[in-house]
């Protein structure tokens, strides 16, 4: 849910709900005082309008007691003489906070209560509309007229104090006020706590996220179940820490790689220049004391400066190689001709080394590759002579295969050394890596001629891999897109 929709739907229930819970609360509490009021005060016609015009109360208090009044009055006025009758009459209205006095001929016959209190309750005020007695103490008055049997002028008066009723409209008012702030105080708690849930258990978790992050912590989550603006925060949030944490591990692997490859850089360094000390030391020190032996301590300084140069080489290529730096020169190659001329200096090397070449090339005679020609040969090199280094004891016979296919052409060079166990192949084309965890000095290399090869055919929108079987040879594939001519209609 949107964070707008739920902000709309909170204000919607902190202002309906609660109007609509004091209504019912009211109707509720209402009716409960209806009932209690007709069973107080004896009233038989009590409506809800009663809560809203509390001085009605007065006016249809005792019901019953007056509506005998009133037939005595008609029918038996001879009964307003016999006190025990009045008495009965007046207990009965003291159960509702009333009395009773009857007067003949404007004096006062009977009272329920003492004659000066009443005295003093007329003498204070005066009998408004509506029955009222206003004065320091408020009464309301209900008056029966009627004439005796000796034709004898005859009122009846109920007095109930005004009292009794603001203490009972207190009374209601003060519970629909509790009840409307316990309603207020629960709606408000309910519309808070969903609120904070959605709102501000999200910001929370995000800042304990920015602190960790601060801290240099990045394992921990920022995964929440919101789907509205501040769910799509944190989903962004989780998101840059993943790739955070993803970019300072790969800045912690490449740091690491770069510490193996200066270290394997520096040892295959120190490895001919140890051995062109050695050499020179034995030339100062006459050593080489014929010239058959001067030529064969010259010949190997030299090829131990050229090991160096090219362990250099590699170095400073993979470096423009890394920093995408590297400046190609690609051209339009016709494939079977460039190959031929590979192979044939490439066979000429493994001859001297007692090699076998086998080359087929299966891909028609016109077919044309765009690649750069030198770092395409340096590609092959690095296979070859990777082949070469770790061919074994056995026989070498290395085999170069091109094959069509229908986008693209495919180029095996297999060969039949030690080959690579299964564990080792997914790591081969990672810099400085080798199969050779002895670090065997005798074949040599910087250990990037294979993630050399698989940059640069990435560089032409291609792919390379292996395979390999131990003990029986190593396949290195890869492919390069065929140049086709792009032809325009008019």
């Amino acid at each position: 849910m949107r964070l707008a929709t739920r902000m709309k739907i909170t204000y919607g229930v902190v202002f309906f709900v609660p109007i609509i819970l004091i209504a019912v609360t009211f109707w509720g509490l209402g009716r409960l005082e209806l009932e209690s009021l007709r069973q107080k005060y004896d009233m038989r016609n009590a409506s809800m309008e009663m809560l809203f015009n509390p001085f009605e109360v007065l006016g249809n208090m005792s019901d019953s007691v007056v509506e005998e009044l009133e037939s005595a009055a008609e029918q038996k006025p001879e009964q307003f003489e016999n006190i025990e009758y009045l008495e009965n009459i007046n207990a009965r209205l003291e159960r509702v906070y009333s009395f009773l006095v009857v007067r003949k001929d404007g004096e006062i016959y009977y009272s329920g209560e003492d004659i000066d209190f009443v005295n003093r309750i007329e003498l204070g005020g005066e009998i408004k509309k509506g029955g009222f007695i206003v004065g320091e103490e408020p009464f309301h008055v209900k008056q029966i007229s009627f004439e005796y049997t000796d034709d004898t002028y005859g009122v009846v008066q109920i007095f109930t104090p005004v009292s009794v009723v603001v203490d009972q409209v207190e009374r209601m008012a003060l519970k629909v006020l509790v009840s409307a702030l316990i309603i207020l105080l629960l709606v408000g708690a309910i519309a808070f706590t969903w609120l904070y849930q959605s709102v501000v258990q999200p910001l929370e978790k995000l800042k304990k996220a920015a602190v960790n992050i601060k801290n240099g912590n990045l394992d921990f989550n920022v995964i929440t179940d919101n789907d509205d603006e501040i769910g799509e925060v944190c989903t962004a949030f989780e998101e840059m820490r993943i790739k955070l944490k993803d970019q300072i591990e790969l800045s912690m692997q490449y740091e690491k790689d770069n510490k193996e490859l200066i270290s394997n850089i520096s040892h295959d360094l120190k490895t001919p220049i140890t051995a062109i000390k050695g050499y020179v030391e034995g030339i100062r020190d006459g050593v080489a004391d014929t010239p058959e032996k001067m030529d064969k301590y010259i010949r190997t300084i030299y090829n131990k400066a050229t090991d160096m140069d090219r362990l250099i080489d590699e170095l400073f290529l993979y470096s423009k190689l890394d920093s995408n730096s590297m400046n190609y020169s690609f051209a339009k190659l016709n494939l079977k001709d460039y190959f031929e001329d590979c192979v044939d200096e490439i066979s000429l090397d493994l001859e001297s080394r007692g090699i076998s070449l086998e080359y087929r090339n299966y891909v028609p005679e016109d077919t044309i590759i765009i690649a750069d020609p030198e770092q395409l040969k340096r590609v092959i090199n690095n296979i070859v002579g990777n082949s070469v280094k770790y061919m074994g004891s056995r026989p070498g016979r290395i085999r170069i295969f091109i094959k069509n296919e229908p986008e693209f052409v495919q180029v095996d060079i297999s060969d039949n050394g030690t080959g690579i166990a299964k564990k080792e192949l997914p790591h081969i084309f990672e810099r400085c890596y080798r199969t050779d965890a002895s670090r065997n000095s005798s074949k040599g290399g910087s250990g990037l001629g294979l993630s050399i090869a698989k940059k640069i055919i990435e560089e032409h929108g291609g792919k390379i891999w292996a395979n390999s079987v131990e003990n029986e040879g190593t396949t290195l594939s890869f492919v390069l897109r065929k140049y086709k001519e792009c032809v325009t209609y008019e």
